[in-house]
């Protein structure tokens, strides 16, 4: 009879999330191999045989981190709206960061100093992108969007996305105001302001 294999996707997970809280809380230096794997009772064994290293783990932070915002972007339907549709798209990158707050500085920061991901992941987080490019892309042959370069229109979008909810997450925001209402309100005025 085989033996059971303990290295399952469920060990993988838990890995992972463990990686990322040790990350957010205690910075990179906090993250060995051998602690992560007694904090999550499992042998270092099981580390090196999922993940391979060190970097490798790091790696698959990144991978795991666009992996689930690339579900949240393309679970977002389309209205046939171009300016609603960067909107809904715009709050599921927001809910996607919250959600997922610890992988996305390490998607999106210098978490780990020296990280570079390698090719396969690199692919995976620009195709996690793709949601955007392909409403900004159909709006301006709908003639809704200026004539401009697809990724002029996507970039700005991204960019509004992204530093909005980067204040929210550093908590760099004055208390009163009303995130999620400007955070929406901020996205659309920006599509809005590439209307042909």
């Amino acid at each position: 009879m085989p033996r059971p294999k303990t290295h399952d996707e469920a060990l993988r997970v838990r890995l992972l999330d463990r990686a990322s809280e040790l990350l957010a809380a205690e910075g990179a230096r906090a993250l060995s191999l051998r602690r992560l794997a007694a904090d999550v009772q499992t042998s270092t064994t099981a580390v090196y045989s999922l993940f391979g290293s060190k970097p490798g783990l790091v790696n698959a932070l990144y991978s795991e981190g666009f992996q689930r915002f690339d579900e949240r972007l393309r679970s977002v339907p389309r209205s046939g709206d171009a300016v609603e549709d960067v909107v809904r798209l715009g709050l599921a990158y927001r809910d996607s960061a919250l959600a997922h707050r610890r992988l996305y500085a390490v998607m999106f920061t210098s978490a780990v100093p020296g990280f570079e991901p390698d090719e396969q992941a690199s692919k995976l987080a620009m195709s996690a992108l793709q949601p955007l490019w392909d409403v900004v892309a159909d709006g301006i042959a709908a003639g809704a969007f200026a004539d401009v370069p697809t990724e002029v229109i996507a970039v700005s979008c991204w960019a509004c996305a992204h530093g909005l909810v980067s204040l929210e997450l550093n908590e760099t925001l004055p208390r009163e105001i009303d995130f999620c209402r400007a955070y929406e309100r901020s996205i659309r005025a920006n599509a809005n302001g590439w209307r042909r």
